[in-house]
């Protein structure tokens, strides 16, 4: 669809208004390709001065440059804002942990004097989750005390704070967050899960997975299968392998889900059942037959 926004966009004659702008800039940003660069760049020289103080606008853009990986010219534009609000920090900082700049994103988050939304507080607990060093860990837990009453029923808040925990190695406060929130959701679940085999608590994780009585996503299968796998023992056996036949339809072709299983029938030794999965997965990749021959 962005394709088909760009090509409605090469044929206007008139001024562009408000939306229009962001509406291409957006669509530049999703596609981030060759002619969306030029596009974009192009019409961000253009801008009218009368938009060039406007926050959601110019955010847009900010938002853009970054999917472009132009760090430098998004860091120009952001600097340009006079009235920067939450969105505007927001959207820098989103750009530096997607383009690997954790450092940066947390050099943003100790400069903001406003308010912050639930974005921010997502995407600083993923920027510290990836650094996982000193800094991060006080900046981090820091935030997660100072989180506002009205936030902490926000399960992607408090998931990815849970993710920032458990790649700090504090299994007991994730587990003490994880207790806390009222309606969790399978990504909860898968978040919990995941940090229990990371830390090499298969157990946990499969003592977890027996409590969901939810519907699993793709996410927790494979976490379910790695769990099984990395224990390999009678519990394990039995639970991966009624998994197993359980998998609905929808997720028939899905190879990070078949791979795990593949992986996880081989730690339990049962090669045939392996070499059967192997055959009937369509589009094999290179990880599928790393499975197998590993």
């Amino acid at each position: 669809m962005s394709e088909k926004a760009l090509d409605f966009f090469e044929q206007i004659n008139f001024e562009l208004d408000k939306i229009t702008y962001i509406i291409v800039f957006n669509a530049c940003a999703e596609l981030a390709n060759n002619r969306a660069i030029k596009i974009g760049k192009t019409l961000l020289n253009k801008i009218p001065q009368y938009f060039r103080n406007d926050n959601i606008v110019l955010t847009s853009a900010t938002h853009m440059l970054m999917k472009f990986g132009d760090i430098q010219s998004a860091q120009k534009l952001f600097q340009s804002i006079q009235k920067k609000d939450i969105i505007s920090y927001g959207a820098l900082m989103k750009g530096y942990v997607e383009n690997q700049m954790f450092e940066k994103a947390l050099d943003l988050i100790e400069q903001i004097k406003l308010n912050l939304n639930n974005v921010v507080y997502t995407i600083a607990f993923n920027a510290c989750a990836e650094l996982a060093n000193d800094r991060a860990m006080k900046i981090g837990k820091k935030l997660l005390d100072e989180l506002p009453q009205n936030l902490r029923n926000d399960n992607v808040i408090l998931t990815s704070a849970m993710h920032m925990l458990i790649k700090f190695g504090d299994i007991q406060n994730a587990e003490n967050l994880f207790q806390s929130i009222e309606n969790k959701n399978i990504i909860t679940y898968g978040t919990m899960m995941k940090g229990y085999v990371e830390n090499q608590m298969s157990e946990k994780a499969l003592d977890l997975f027996e409590q969901i009585e939810l519907d699993l996503n793709n996410f927790a299968y494979t976490i379910v299968f790695n769990a099984c796998a990395g224990l390999a023992n009678d519990r394990a056996i039995k639970i991966g392998k009624t998994l197993l036949n359980k998998i609905p339809q929808n997720f028939q072709n899905d190879n990070v889900i078949w791979n795990s299983v593949i992986h996880m029938l081989m730690k339990f030794g049962d090669i045939q059942s392996a070499e059967n999965v192997f055959q009937s997965i369509q589009r094999k990749d290179i990880i599928t037959y790393g499975a197998l021959m590993k």
